[in-house]
Protein backbone atom coordinates (compact mmCIF):
# COMPACT_ATOMS: atom_id res chain seq x y z
CA UNK A 1 0.00 0.00 0.00
CA UNK A 2 1.38 3.50 -1.05
CA UNK A 3 2.23 5.74 2.09
CA UNK A 4 -0.20 8.61 3.12
CA UNK A 5 -0.49 11.40 5.52
CA UNK A 6 -3.50 12.52 7.58
CA UNK A 7 -4.52 16.18 6.96
CA UNK A 8 -3.52 18.78 10.35
CA UNK A 9 -6.11 20.25 11.54
CA UNK A 10 -3.66 23.42 11.91
CA UNK A 11 -4.64 23.85 8.36
CA UNK A 12 -8.22 24.38 8.32
CA UNK A 13 -9.26 26.26 5.81
CA UNK A 14 -10.61 28.96 7.79
CA UNK A 15 -6.79 29.52 9.77
CA UNK A 16 -5.08 29.11 6.14
CA UNK A 17 -6.86 32.13 4.46
CA UNK A 18 -6.56 34.13 7.53
CA UNK A 19 -2.49 33.46 7.45
CA UNK A 20 -2.48 34.32 3.45
CA UNK A 21 0.62 37.56 2.41
CA UNK A 22 -2.16 38.83 0.73
CA UNK A 23 -5.52 38.66 2.00
CA UNK A 24 -7.10 41.19 -0.39
CA UNK A 25 -6.52 37.89 -2.77
CA UNK A 26 -10.08 36.57 -0.84
CA UNK A 27 -13.22 37.40 -2.35
CA UNK A 28 -16.22 36.20 -1.70
CA UNK A 29 -18.33 38.64 -4.04
CA UNK A 30 -19.34 38.79 -7.68
CA UNK A 31 -17.21 41.34 -9.97
CA UNK A 32 -18.91 43.39 -12.59
CA UNK A 33 -18.16 47.20 -13.62
CA UNK A 34 -15.66 46.91 -11.17
CA UNK A 35 -17.25 46.44 -8.00
CA UNK A 36 -18.05 44.17 -5.98
CA UNK A 37 -21.67 42.55 -5.93
CA UNK A 38 -22.99 41.14 -3.04
CA UNK A 39 -26.35 38.81 -3.22
CA UNK A 40 -28.17 36.89 0.01
CA UNK A 41 -27.97 34.21 -2.46
CA UNK A 42 -24.83 32.13 -1.31
CA UNK A 43 -23.15 28.59 -2.04
CA UNK A 44 -20.39 27.08 -0.07
CA UNK A 45 -16.61 26.40 -1.31
CA UNK A 46 -16.09 22.94 -0.17
CA UNK A 47 -12.53 21.67 0.62
CA UNK A 48 -12.43 17.96 -1.18
CA UNK A 49 -9.08 16.77 0.66
CA UNK A 50 -11.21 18.00 4.48
CA UNK A 51 -14.59 16.12 5.07
CA UNK A 52 -16.77 18.80 6.44
CA UNK A 53 -14.31 22.01 6.09
CA UNK A 54 -15.69 24.52 3.86
CA UNK A 55 -13.45 27.50 2.55
CA UNK A 56 -16.37 30.04 1.91
CA UNK A 57 -19.63 31.65 1.64
CA UNK A 58 -19.54 32.84 -2.34
CA UNK A 59 -22.17 35.25 -3.74
CA UNK A 60 -24.58 33.58 -5.91
CA UNK A 61 -24.98 35.86 -8.61
CA UNK A 62 -28.72 36.23 -10.47
CA UNK A 63 -29.51 36.46 -14.13
CA UNK A 64 -29.99 39.81 -13.60
CA UNK A 65 -26.84 40.60 -12.73
CA UNK A 66 -25.54 38.73 -15.34
CA UNK A 67 -27.59 40.74 -18.00
CA UNK A 68 -25.98 43.65 -16.03
CA UNK A 69 -22.80 42.75 -16.48
CA UNK A 70 -23.01 41.68 -20.16
CA UNK A 71 -24.34 45.19 -20.51
CA UNK A 72 -21.73 47.12 -19.40
CA UNK A 73 -19.33 44.57 -21.25
CA UNK A 74 -20.97 45.61 -24.22
CA UNK A 75 -20.46 49.18 -23.29
CA UNK A 76 -17.25 49.39 -22.58
CA UNK A 77 -16.08 47.04 -25.73
CA UNK A 78 -16.88 50.18 -27.72
CA UNK A 79 -14.05 52.06 -26.04
CA UNK A 80 -11.51 49.17 -25.09
CA UNK A 81 -11.40 47.81 -28.98
CA UNK A 82 -10.36 51.40 -29.65
CA UNK A 83 -6.94 50.59 -27.69
CA UNK A 84 -3.75 50.34 -28.80
CA UNK A 85 -1.85 46.60 -28.95
CA UNK A 86 0.71 48.04 -26.49
CA UNK A 87 -2.23 49.57 -24.40
CA UNK A 88 -3.63 46.07 -23.77
CA UNK A 89 -0.10 44.62 -23.92
CA UNK A 90 0.92 46.85 -21.15
CA UNK A 91 -2.18 45.43 -19.13
CA UNK A 92 -1.13 41.73 -19.53
CA UNK A 93 2.40 42.11 -18.47
CA UNK A 94 1.13 43.87 -15.55
CA UNK A 95 -1.50 40.77 -14.41
CA UNK A 96 1.38 38.71 -15.21
CA UNK A 97 3.75 40.08 -13.15
CA UNK A 98 1.19 40.41 -10.07
CA UNK A 99 0.14 36.96 -10.38
CA UNK A 100 3.94 36.15 -10.13
CA UNK A 101 4.28 38.33 -7.30
CA UNK A 102 1.06 36.61 -5.49
CA UNK A 103 1.69 33.06 -6.53
CA UNK A 104 1.90 31.45 -3.20
CA UNK A 105 -1.63 33.10 -2.34
CA UNK A 106 -3.00 31.51 -5.16
CA UNK A 107 -1.82 28.30 -4.91
CA UNK A 108 -3.08 28.16 -1.53
CA UNK A 109 -6.48 28.89 -3.02
CA UNK A 110 -6.65 26.43 -5.34
CA UNK A 111 -5.82 23.80 -2.77
CA UNK A 112 -8.32 24.46 -0.52
CA UNK A 113 -11.12 24.66 -3.61
CA UNK A 114 -9.37 21.81 -6.05
CA UNK A 115 -7.71 19.56 -3.54
CA UNK A 116 -4.54 19.55 -5.70
CA UNK A 117 -0.96 19.37 -3.79
CA UNK A 118 0.57 22.85 -3.18
CA UNK A 119 3.54 21.94 -6.21
CA UNK A 120 1.26 21.08 -8.48
CA UNK A 121 -0.90 24.34 -7.53
CA UNK A 122 1.98 26.42 -7.92
CA UNK A 123 2.76 24.97 -11.21
CA UNK A 124 -0.62 25.53 -12.03
CA UNK A 125 -0.32 29.57 -11.19
CA UNK A 126 3.00 29.85 -12.65
CA UNK A 127 1.45 27.80 -16.18
CA UNK A 128 -1.82 30.30 -15.86
CA UNK A 129 0.27 33.26 -16.05
CA UNK A 130 2.34 32.14 -18.12
CA UNK A 131 -0.44 32.68 -20.56
CA UNK A 132 -0.85 36.69 -19.97
CA UNK A 133 2.90 37.00 -20.89
CA UNK A 134 2.90 35.22 -24.03
CA UNK A 135 -0.64 37.31 -25.08
CA UNK A 136 1.38 40.54 -24.05
CA UNK A 137 3.72 39.26 -26.84
CA UNK A 138 1.13 38.53 -29.16
CA UNK A 139 -0.96 41.32 -28.85
CA UNK A 140 1.28 44.17 -30.96
CA UNK A 141 1.76 41.12 -33.41
CA UNK A 142 -1.63 41.12 -34.57
CA UNK A 143 -1.47 42.21 -38.41
CA UNK A 144 -3.68 42.57 -41.69
CA UNK A 145 -2.70 42.05 -45.30
CA UNK A 146 -2.66 43.99 -48.61
CA UNK A 147 -3.79 41.40 -51.45
CA UNK A 148 -3.56 42.05 -55.55
CA UNK A 149 -6.89 42.62 -56.64
CA UNK A 150 -7.86 40.82 -60.02
CA UNK A 151 -9.01 44.53 -61.01
CA UNK A 152 -5.92 46.89 -61.38
CA UNK A 153 -7.63 49.36 -60.31
CA UNK A 154 -8.43 48.15 -56.57
CA UNK A 155 -6.76 47.02 -53.68
CA UNK A 156 -7.97 44.53 -50.67
CA UNK A 157 -7.21 45.80 -47.41
CA UNK A 158 -7.41 43.19 -44.17
CA UNK A 159 -7.95 44.40 -41.30
CA UNK A 160 -8.38 42.08 -37.94
CA UNK A 161 -10.52 43.39 -35.45
CA UNK A 162 -12.00 42.13 -32.11
CA UNK A 163 -15.11 40.12 -31.98
CA UNK A 164 -16.79 41.55 -29.12
CA UNK A 165 -18.14 40.63 -25.83
CA UNK A 166 -16.51 37.23 -25.37
CA UNK A 167 -18.62 34.73 -22.05
CA UNK A 168 -15.85 32.74 -20.73
CA UNK A 169 -17.41 29.20 -19.31
CA UNK A 170 -14.55 27.42 -17.16
CA UNK A 171 -14.25 23.91 -15.13
CA UNK A 172 -12.45 23.31 -12.00
CA UNK A 173 -9.54 21.21 -12.30
CA UNK A 174 -7.68 24.06 -13.24
CA UNK A 175 -9.73 27.04 -11.47
CA UNK A 176 -7.15 29.78 -12.92
CA UNK A 177 -5.60 28.48 -15.98
CA UNK A 178 -8.26 27.29 -17.85
CA UNK A 179 -9.57 31.51 -17.12
CA UNK A 180 -5.77 32.49 -18.09
CA UNK A 181 -5.65 30.51 -21.53
CA UNK A 182 -9.13 32.65 -22.66
CA UNK A 183 -8.96 36.00 -21.40
CA UNK A 184 -5.45 36.49 -21.97
CA UNK A 185 -6.49 36.27 -25.90
CA UNK A 186 -9.38 38.03 -25.40
CA UNK A 187 -7.77 41.04 -24.22
CA UNK A 188 -4.74 41.10 -26.64
CA UNK A 189 -7.57 40.75 -29.31
CA UNK A 190 -9.46 43.78 -27.62
CA UNK A 191 -12.93 42.14 -26.62
CA UNK A 192 -14.01 42.60 -23.08
CA UNK A 193 -15.52 39.64 -20.89
CA UNK A 194 -17.70 37.98 -18.94
CA UNK A 195 -16.28 34.88 -17.31
CA UNK A 196 -18.10 32.29 -15.05
CA UNK A 197 -16.59 29.95 -13.05
CA UNK A 198 -16.83 26.41 -11.61
CA UNK A 199 -19.24 27.04 -8.93
CA UNK A 200 -16.95 24.29 -7.11
CA UNK A 201 -13.83 26.72 -7.29
CA UNK A 202 -14.76 30.68 -7.92
CA UNK A 203 -12.06 31.90 -5.64
CA UNK A 204 -9.29 31.51 -8.30
CA UNK A 205 -11.35 33.17 -10.57
CA UNK A 206 -12.22 36.17 -8.00
CA UNK A 207 -9.05 36.73 -7.16
CA UNK A 208 -7.85 37.35 -11.02
CA UNK A 209 -10.22 39.78 -10.67
CA UNK A 210 -9.01 41.47 -8.02
CA UNK A 211 -5.43 41.40 -9.85
CA UNK A 212 -6.78 43.13 -12.85
CA UNK A 213 -8.30 46.16 -11.30
CA UNK A 214 -4.77 46.69 -9.43
CA UNK A 215 -3.02 45.76 -12.92
CA UNK A 216 -4.51 48.99 -14.38
CA UNK A 217 -7.73 47.39 -16.08
CA UNK A 218 -10.58 49.69 -17.33
CA UNK A 219 -13.74 48.52 -15.18
CA UNK A 220 -16.46 46.86 -16.93
CA UNK A 221 -13.39 44.61 -19.01
CA UNK A 222 -13.45 41.90 -17.23
CA UNK A 223 -16.57 40.84 -14.99
CA UNK A 224 -16.59 37.42 -13.30
CA UNK A 225 -20.07 36.04 -12.23
CA UNK A 226 -19.95 33.55 -9.43
CA UNK A 227 -23.33 31.57 -9.33
CA UNK A 228 -24.53 28.28 -8.36
CA UNK A 229 -27.53 28.52 -11.02
CA UNK A 230 -24.59 27.09 -13.34
CA UNK A 231 -27.12 25.91 -16.23
CA UNK A 232 -29.12 28.75 -16.15
CA UNK A 233 -26.16 31.25 -16.83
CA UNK A 234 -24.91 28.51 -19.67
CA UNK A 235 -28.15 29.35 -21.38
CA UNK A 236 -27.63 33.12 -20.84
CA UNK A 237 -24.18 33.46 -22.06
CA UNK A 238 -24.49 31.50 -25.23
CA UNK A 239 -28.18 32.94 -26.38
CA UNK A 240 -27.63 36.25 -25.27
CA UNK A 241 -27.68 38.94 -28.19
CA UNK A 242 -24.72 41.48 -27.05
CA UNK A 243 -22.29 38.18 -26.83
CA UNK A 244 -20.17 37.56 -29.75
CA UNK A 245 -18.07 35.16 -28.94
CA UNK A 246 -17.78 31.92 -26.31
CA UNK A 247 -15.34 29.79 -24.78
CA UNK A 248 -15.98 26.79 -22.63
CA UNK A 249 -13.89 23.93 -21.42
CA UNK A 250 -16.20 21.58 -20.09
CA UNK A 251 -17.30 17.66 -20.99
CA UNK A 252 -18.78 16.63 -24.37
CA UNK A 253 -22.54 16.71 -23.41
CA UNK A 254 -22.25 19.85 -21.75
CA UNK A 255 -20.72 21.41 -24.78
CA UNK A 256 -23.55 19.71 -27.45
CA UNK A 257 -25.84 21.72 -24.93
CA UNK A 258 -24.66 25.19 -25.19
CA UNK A 259 -23.95 24.37 -28.99
CA UNK A 260 -27.56 23.83 -29.67
CA UNK A 261 -28.38 27.05 -27.77
CA UNK A 262 -26.01 29.03 -29.21
CA UNK A 263 -27.10 27.90 -32.81
CA UNK A 264 -30.30 30.49 -33.88
CA UNK A 265 -27.33 33.36 -32.67
CA UNK A 266 -24.62 31.93 -34.34
CA UNK A 267 -21.97 33.26 -32.32
CA UNK A 268 -18.24 32.51 -32.51
CA UNK A 269 -17.65 29.57 -30.52
CA UNK A 270 -14.24 27.18 -29.04
CA UNK A 271 -14.78 24.02 -27.46
CA UNK A 272 -11.90 21.73 -25.14
CA UNK A 273 -14.47 18.99 -24.36
CA UNK A 274 -13.98 15.63 -23.19
CA UNK A 275 -10.87 12.96 -23.98
CA UNK A 276 -9.71 9.28 -24.32
CA UNK A 277 -6.15 10.40 -24.57
CA UNK A 278 -3.98 7.04 -25.87
CA UNK A 279 -0.57 6.35 -24.27
CA UNK A 280 1.35 4.25 -26.65
CA UNK A 281 4.84 2.37 -25.60
CA UNK A 282 6.38 0.69 -28.20
CA UNK A 283 9.25 -2.44 -28.07
CA UNK A 284 11.90 0.22 -28.97
CA UNK A 285 10.77 2.76 -26.03
CA UNK A 286 13.04 3.93 -23.67
CA UNK A 287 11.00 1.94 -20.37
CA UNK A 288 12.05 3.73 -17.84
CA UNK A 289 11.66 7.27 -19.49
CA UNK A 290 7.86 5.85 -20.66
CA UNK A 291 7.50 4.97 -17.03
CA UNK A 292 8.28 8.66 -15.87
CA UNK A 293 5.89 9.83 -18.72
CA UNK A 294 3.03 7.87 -17.97
CA UNK A 295 3.16 8.93 -14.16
CA UNK A 296 2.89 12.68 -15.60
CA UNK A 297 0.51 11.72 -18.09
CA UNK A 298 -1.52 9.52 -16.66
CA UNK A 299 -1.80 10.58 -12.10
CA UNK A 300 -0.99 14.50 -12.54
CA UNK A 301 -4.10 15.70 -10.43
CA UNK A 302 -5.11 12.43 -9.64
CA UNK A 303 -5.55 11.75 -13.19
CA UNK A 304 -8.08 14.99 -12.71
CA UNK A 305 -6.94 16.60 -16.25
CA UNK A 306 -8.47 16.54 -19.94
CA UNK A 307 -5.35 15.77 -21.41
CA UNK A 308 -4.51 12.70 -19.18
CA UNK A 309 -3.55 8.83 -20.75
CA UNK A 310 -6.73 7.00 -20.53
CA UNK A 311 -5.59 4.12 -21.83
CA UNK A 312 -2.03 2.76 -21.80
CA UNK A 313 -1.36 0.16 -24.79
CA UNK A 314 1.71 -1.49 -23.76
CA UNK A 315 3.64 -4.02 -26.38
CA UNK A 316 3.14 -7.21 -25.07
CA UNK A 317 7.25 -8.03 -25.47
CA UNK A 318 7.66 -5.93 -22.70
CA UNK A 319 4.98 -5.58 -20.65
CA UNK A 320 5.95 -7.38 -17.69
CA UNK A 321 8.93 -5.01 -17.15
CA UNK A 322 6.53 -2.08 -17.67
CA UNK A 323 4.06 -2.84 -15.48
CA UNK A 324 6.37 -3.68 -12.55
CA UNK A 325 8.28 -0.86 -12.95
CA UNK A 326 5.65 1.71 -13.31
CA UNK A 327 4.26 -0.19 -9.89
CA UNK A 328 7.09 0.03 -8.03
CA UNK A 329 7.71 3.63 -9.05
CA UNK A 330 4.44 4.45 -7.24
CA UNK A 331 5.05 2.66 -4.14
CA UNK A 332 8.57 4.07 -3.67
CA UNK A 333 7.26 8.29 -4.60
CA UNK A 334 3.69 8.96 -3.84
CA UNK A 335 1.84 10.29 -1.16
CA UNK A 336 -1.16 10.46 -0.70
CA UNK A 337 -3.56 13.15 0.94
CA UNK A 338 -3.90 16.73 2.05
CA UNK A 339 -2.35 19.40 -0.49
CA UNK A 340 -0.85 21.48 2.21
CA UNK A 341 1.17 18.76 3.32
CA UNK A 342 4.63 19.37 2.50
CA UNK A 343 5.33 15.68 1.59
CA UNK A 344 2.21 14.79 -0.68
CA UNK A 345 2.26 14.26 -4.34
CA UNK A 346 -1.14 13.43 -4.45
CA UNK A 347 -4.42 14.97 -3.39
CA UNK A 348 -8.20 13.96 -3.60
CA UNK A 349 -11.00 13.95 -5.94
CA UNK A 350 -13.36 17.02 -6.36
CA UNK A 351 -16.46 15.56 -5.16
CA UNK A 352 -18.50 12.30 -4.87
CA UNK A 353 -19.40 11.65 -8.43
CA UNK A 354 -16.16 12.07 -9.18
CA UNK A 355 -15.71 8.87 -6.69
CA UNK A 356 -18.26 6.85 -7.91
CA UNK A 357 -16.91 7.24 -11.34
CA UNK A 358 -13.41 5.52 -10.31
CA UNK A 359 -15.04 2.98 -8.46
CA UNK A 360 -17.72 1.88 -11.19
CA UNK A 361 -14.87 1.81 -13.83
CA UNK A 362 -12.38 -0.49 -11.62
CA UNK A 363 -15.38 -2.84 -10.69
CA UNK A 364 -16.27 -3.30 -13.74
CA UNK A 365 -13.56 -4.07 -15.39
CA UNK A 366 -12.31 -6.49 -12.65
CA UNK A 367 -15.69 -8.26 -12.89
CA UNK A 368 -14.52 -8.46 -16.44
CA UNK A 369 -11.48 -10.04 -16.46
CA UNK A 370 -8.95 -7.63 -15.43
CA UNK A 371 -6.21 -7.83 -12.37
CA UNK A 372 -5.51 -4.84 -9.75
CA UNK A 373 -1.58 -4.88 -9.77
CA UNK A 374 -1.86 -1.63 -7.23
CA UNK A 375 -4.51 0.21 -5.37
CA UNK A 376 -8.20 -0.32 -6.01
CA UNK A 377 -10.07 1.16 -3.96
CA UNK A 378 -11.41 4.21 -1.82
CA UNK A 379 -9.15 5.52 1.34
CA UNK A 380 -11.67 6.93 3.82
CA UNK A 381 -9.36 7.05 6.40
CA UNK A 382 -8.00 9.91 4.56
CA UNK A 383 -11.67 11.82 3.68
CA UNK A 384 -14.41 10.39 1.73
CA UNK A 385 -12.94 11.70 -1.82
CA UNK A 386 -9.25 9.91 -1.62
CA UNK A 387 -8.94 6.99 -3.80
CA UNK A 388 -5.31 5.23 -4.20
CA UNK A 389 -3.78 5.47 -7.18
CA UNK A 390 -4.19 2.29 -9.30
CA UNK A 391 -2.96 -0.02 -12.02
CA UNK A 392 -5.18 -2.68 -14.04
CA UNK A 393 -3.29 -5.31 -15.75
CA UNK A 394 -5.11 -7.66 -18.58
CA UNK A 395 -6.98 -4.46 -20.01
CA UNK A 396 -9.23 -5.83 -22.60
CA UNK A 397 -11.53 -3.32 -25.02
CA UNK A 398 -15.08 -4.53 -23.61
CA UNK A 399 -14.19 -2.46 -20.72
CA UNK A 400 -15.84 0.51 -19.74
CA UNK A 401 -12.50 2.20 -18.93
CA UNK A 402 -11.41 1.90 -22.46
CA UNK A 403 -14.41 3.95 -24.01
CA UNK A 404 -15.28 6.28 -21.45
CA UNK A 405 -13.05 9.14 -19.83
CA UNK A 406 -12.18 8.50 -16.07
CA UNK A 407 -10.83 11.32 -14.78
CA UNK A 408 -9.72 10.14 -11.57
CA UNK A 409 -6.22 7.70 -10.12
CA UNK A 410 -6.59 4.64 -12.33
CA UNK A 411 -4.26 3.30 -15.31
CA UNK A 412 -5.53 0.49 -17.42
CA UNK A 413 -2.92 -1.26 -19.16
CA UNK A 414 -3.89 -3.12 -22.39
CA UNK A 415 -0.88 -5.37 -24.47
CA UNK A 416 -0.69 -4.81 -28.14
CA UNK A 417 1.37 -6.74 -30.66
CA UNK A 418 1.77 -4.32 -33.73
CA UNK A 419 2.13 -0.99 -34.63
CA UNK A 420 -1.19 -1.07 -36.99
CA UNK A 421 -3.21 -2.67 -34.02
CA UNK A 422 -2.46 -0.03 -31.47
CA UNK A 423 -3.25 2.86 -34.00
CA UNK A 424 -6.12 1.51 -34.81
CA UNK A 425 -7.14 0.71 -31.14
CA UNK A 426 -6.06 4.27 -29.82
CA UNK A 427 -7.95 5.75 -32.65
CA UNK A 428 -11.26 3.79 -32.24
CA UNK A 429 -13.31 6.39 -29.64
CA UNK A 430 -15.04 9.22 -30.59
CA UNK A 431 -12.61 11.61 -28.72
CA UNK A 432 -9.73 13.38 -30.08
CA UNK A 433 -8.06 15.48 -27.41
CA UNK A 434 -4.50 14.34 -26.47
CA UNK A 435 -2.56 11.30 -27.36
CA UNK A 436 1.22 10.35 -26.37
CA UNK A 437 3.62 7.90 -28.00
CA UNK A 438 7.16 6.22 -26.86
CA UNK A 439 9.66 5.01 -29.47
CA UNK A 440 13.23 5.32 -30.08
CA UNK A 441 12.28 4.87 -34.08
CA UNK A 442 12.18 8.12 -35.89
CA UNK A 443 10.75 6.68 -38.90
CA UNK A 444 7.98 5.37 -36.55
CA UNK A 445 7.42 8.77 -34.89
CA UNK A 446 6.79 10.53 -37.88
CA UNK A 447 4.09 8.07 -38.84
CA UNK A 448 2.22 7.56 -35.92
CA UNK A 449 2.23 11.20 -35.80
CA UNK A 450 0.03 11.77 -38.67
CA UNK A 451 -1.87 8.67 -38.36
CA UNK A 452 -3.23 9.53 -34.44
CA UNK A 453 -6.09 11.23 -34.75
CA UNK A 454 -6.02 14.01 -31.98
CA UNK A 455 -5.24 17.71 -31.75
CA UNK A 456 -2.09 17.54 -29.73
CA UNK A 457 0.27 14.42 -29.02
CA UNK A 458 3.35 14.05 -26.93
CA UNK A 459 6.26 11.81 -28.56
CA UNK A 460 8.36 10.35 -25.47
CA UNK A 461 7.02 12.95 -23.14
CA UNK A 462 4.23 12.90 -20.63
CA UNK A 463 3.78 16.38 -20.35
CA UNK A 464 2.89 18.70 -23.40
CA UNK A 465 1.00 22.13 -21.94
CA UNK A 466 2.69 25.37 -22.23
CA UNK A 467 1.60 28.51 -23.21
CA UNK A 468 3.44 27.85 -27.02
CA UNK A 469 1.16 24.79 -27.99
CA UNK A 470 -1.79 25.01 -29.92
CA UNK A 471 -4.43 23.49 -27.29
CA UNK A 472 -7.25 21.74 -28.65
CA UNK A 473 -8.86 18.52 -30.01
CA UNK A 474 -10.59 17.27 -32.84
CA UNK A 475 -13.99 15.18 -32.89
CA UNK A 476 -16.39 15.30 -29.65
CA UNK A 477 -13.11 16.95 -28.09
CA UNK A 478 -13.99 19.97 -30.04
CA UNK A 479 -12.74 22.79 -31.64
CA UNK A 480 -10.57 25.81 -32.22
CA UNK A 481 -7.52 26.39 -30.51
CA UNK A 482 -6.21 28.06 -27.12
CA UNK A 483 -2.72 29.47 -26.44
CA UNK A 484 0.36 29.26 -29.05
CA UNK A 485 0.22 32.07 -32.15
CA UNK A 486 -3.16 31.09 -33.07
CA UNK A 487 -4.93 30.99 -30.08
CA UNK A 488 -6.27 34.56 -30.62
CA UNK A 489 -7.70 34.49 -33.98
CA UNK A 490 -11.08 32.95 -32.50
CA UNK A 491 -11.42 36.12 -31.01
CA UNK A 492 -10.74 38.43 -33.68
CA UNK A 493 -13.21 38.82 -36.89
CA UNK A 494 -11.02 39.41 -40.26
CA UNK A 495 -12.78 42.50 -42.26
CA UNK A 496 -12.00 42.63 -46.33
CA UNK A 497 -11.72 46.62 -47.58
CA UNK A 498 -11.64 46.87 -50.87
CA UNK A 499 -10.16 50.30 -52.30
CA UNK A 500 -11.22 51.14 -55.54
CA UNK A 501 -9.45 53.68 -58.11
CA UNK A 502 -5.65 53.48 -56.17
CA UNK A 503 -4.31 53.19 -59.79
Amino acid sequence: MLRSFRFNSTFSSAKVLAALSNPNLVKTEGHINGEWVSTHDKFAVKNPGVDGDFVAQVSSLSLEDAERAIGIAKREFNKFKKTTPRYRSLLLSNLNKLMLDNQQDLAKLIVLENGKPYADALGEVKYAASFFQWFAEEAPRVYGDIISSANPANKILTLKQPVGVCGILTPWNFPSAMITRKLGAAIAAGCTTVIKPASETPLSALALAHLAQEAGFPDGVVNVIPSNHTAEMGQLITTHPLISKVSFTGSTRVGSLLMGQLAPTLKKLSMELGGNAPFIVFEDADIDKAVDGAIVSKFRSSGQTCVCANRLYVHESIYPEFTTKLTQRLVDTVRLGHGLDEAVTHGPLIHENSMKKVTSHIEDAVSKGAQVLMGGGPRPDLGANYHELTILGNVTSDMEIVHEETFGPVAPIIKFSTEEEVVAAANDTEFGLAGYFFSKDISRVFRVAQELNTGMIGVNTGAISEAALPFGGVKLSGFGREGSKYGIEDYMITKSVVLGEVN
